[in-house]
């Protein structure tokens, strides 16, 4: 069976859009939240806490032509693509526009402002802030297709709008494509904006955190003080590739995909399960071909609800028993919602690669409801592993578990 590698990683979240920023933040412990005072307006929502990429711009080489159909989360994703292009020395070459290379990504939506126009011609009847582009900035494959027509891109393209697991799906189908013979190379991936509009999704499941003027100390992922997640934004995406094709024109190895599970819970859009939550890192595992015993490490979804947090660490605790290190990515940018399968892959492997492993920020009383696992707190913990697994959950009950391995 063909063998799947990563040959170029590159995105943008709240905590930073390079490592060393990345890094800087993971390790004392400075999350990405900040008070959204635009939000004010909104009078009946109960949160006022997001976390928004900072240093994000539209690149100056972005012709107006060549972006006209993009919102922020396609513009995004765009250019985290070509960044990560670049990193895997793609960028430009005529193998990836002749269908050798396809499109795996997602987002829970399009971009919110292009909603907003349809919305405003259902309420007011009128259809004149509409035009050509407004659908192909709204629709939920925004992401994919751009990312496909900029950089002419001719084979599949897989869109995955699956909340929460976007990222992860678009990476674990991206892994499928190669490993079977469909494609050579992929980009894969996912990417969100933020929007008031999903901070409100969750503040009505009474889901979000309201410590407004306390933002370094929230989200708390399985502390029993914690109160809700936080909404984020990003994009991140991932260059895949078969790995005698990557060998052979040279390519840098940064890690091998070995596992993907993927399942849903077919009981309730909103009350996540143990026991299916158990069945994807299971799928995972046995994919992999490797034992539990084998993971070094676990990025958990880790969102800080009530809820998901204790489901989380009970199929965890099941699957791996107390030992194996876990901590969430989340505490410090965020739910990124469709970003976050990408971004915490890519964290989790950049750390794999360099032998440490940040804490879960503001983690500091386990909730006893929460399994006993080993959570990583504080400065991190510096390990040597050889396989990391990434674990995403989302609404619709929707289960994915990613398994990497460090290059050889």
């Amino acid at each position: 069976m063909r063998r799947v590698v990563i040959t170029g990683m590159a995105g943008f979240s709240p905590i930073g859009s390079d490592w060393e920023t990345i890094e800087q933040h993971l390790r004392t412990g400075k999350n990405g939240i900040k008070v959204m005072s635009e939000w004010d307006k909104y009078t009946q929502l109960n949160t006022r806490l997001g976390a928004p990429v900072m240093d994000f711009e539209r690149p100056a080489h972005y012709s107006r032509k060549k972006i006209r159909s993009m919102g922020r989360v396609a513009l995004m994703s765009t250019r985290a693509t070509e960044l990560a292009l670049e990193q895997a020395g793609l960028l430009n070459d005529p193998i990836i526009k002749d269908g050798r290379m396809g499109v795996s990504y997602g987002s829970s939506t399009g971009s919110p402002d292009a909603v907003a126009d349809f919305g405003d011609m259902l309420m007011n009847h009128a259809s004149a802030g509409i035009n050509a582009n407004s659908y192909l900035k709204m629709m939920s494959h925004t992401a994919a297709v751009n990312i496909g027509v900029f950089f002419e891109l001719k084979g599949r393209v897989i869109p995955t709008s699956s909340a929460c697991t976007s990222g992860s799906q678009g990476i674990g189908y991206a892994f499928e494509a190669i490993k079977y013979g469909h494609q050579d190379l992929m980009v894969a991936g996912g990417g969100e904006e933020l929007c008031a509009t999903e901070a409100a999704v969750f503040d009505t499941l009474y889901a979000t955190s309201t410590r407004n003027s306390e933002p370094q100390l929230t989200p708390r992922p399985f502390d029993r003080d914690r109160d809700g997640l936080v909404i984020g934004e990003g994009a991140c995406s991932l260059i895949l590739e078969e790995r005698e094709h990557a060998l052979a024109r040279g390519a840098t190895v940064i890690a091998e995909i070995v596992g993907f599970g993927t399942n849903s819970d077919g009981s309730h859009v909103t009350q996540p399960q143990t026991e299916t939550m158990y069945l994807a890192m299971q799928r995972a595992l046995k994919i992999a071909d490797v034992p539990a015993s084998a993971i070094g490490y676990i990025s958990a979804h880790g969102t800080a609800t009530d809820r998901g947090d204790i489901a989380e660490s009970h199929a965890t605790a099941k699957m791996f028993g107390s030992t194996t290190p876990i901590s969430a990515l989340k505490s410090f940018t965020g739910h990124t919602l469709g970003a976050c399968g990408s971004l915490e892959a890519m964290v989790a492997v950049e750390m794999m690669n360099r032998d440490w492993f940040h804490g879960t920020a503001n983690l500091e009383n386990i909730d006893p409801s929460c399994a006993e696992l080993d959570y990583i707190t504080g400065a991190g913990r510096a390990m040597t592993v050889d396989y990391v697994m990434s674990n995403n959950f989302a609404f619709g009950g929707i289960n994915t578990s990613l398994i990497f391995k460090k290059s050889q």
